[in-house]
């Protein structure tokens, strides 16, 4: 897939990319070889991912989200109207014994499960869709996409997760699930907040939910 680098930041110690849907998490290493793998974001989610520059600075981050002090903020379209305005979902994770590519919270599973758990708070209700941000405070494979299945509300578009409640408004063609913000502490001590805008097909996506 020849997808376009876009560079949200970058400074001598690390670069954040808004990676588009469609592209595997390391598309920009063939470009860009000389960064180092710090996390991923699954095929099909858009948005903000972290690269490093060196080896110092990939340990650096990696230990930051080991100990969840990288705040990530989601945004999801999701099947269904979601009750409640905030909430979290504390569902441990597994590898699903019927389908070894999904990682479940509800069902059989196999191996060892992980704590897992996912703030969220709604920001807009449609008829039949809600529109939520998710904190994820682990990262655990597939969380929000399975978080939100297990209670009853796929992502939106979610061909692994969704089953019977599979839908797709606008023409989407993946789920609709975008890395929207990040905030961390860089190397030298200082805040940084990093935004990726809502790319033009899960825009047309709300616009015909509203």
């Amino acid at each position: 897939m020849d997808a376009q680098i876009c560079t949200i930041y970058e400074d001598e110690d690390l670069v954040a990319l808004n990676k588009p849907a469609g592209a595997i998490f390391d598309w920009a290493l063939e470009r860009r070889p000389e960064l180092f793998l710090v996390h991923r974001l699954d095929k099909d989610t858009s948005g903000i991912i972290l690269f490093a520059k060196n080896a110092r600075t990939q340990e650096y981050l990696k230990r930051l989200f080991q100990k969840h002090e990288i705040k990530k903020t989601y945004l999801a379209l999701v099947v269904g109207e979601v009750k409640r305005k905030e909430g979290t979902i504390d569902l441990a994770i597994g590898r699903s014994r019927k389908t070894p590519l999904k990682r479940v919270s509800i069902g059989a599973r196999r191996g060892k499960l992980r704590e897992a758990v996912t703030r969220y708070k709604i920001l807009k209700r449609f008829e039949g869709l809600t529109l939520v941000e998710a904190y994820p405070k682990t990262g655990r494979t597939h969380q929000i996409r399975s978080h939100f299945a297990a209670i009853g509300h796929p992502v939106v578009c979610d061909k692994l997760y969704a089953g019977k409640k599979f839908i797709c408004p606008g023409g989407l063609t993946r789920q609709f699930l975008h890395a929207a913000a990040l905030e961390l502490t860089l190397p030298s001590g200082g805040r940084l907040r990093l935004e990726a805008d809502l790319p033009a097909d899960l825009a047309a996506a709300l616009r015909q939910a509203k």
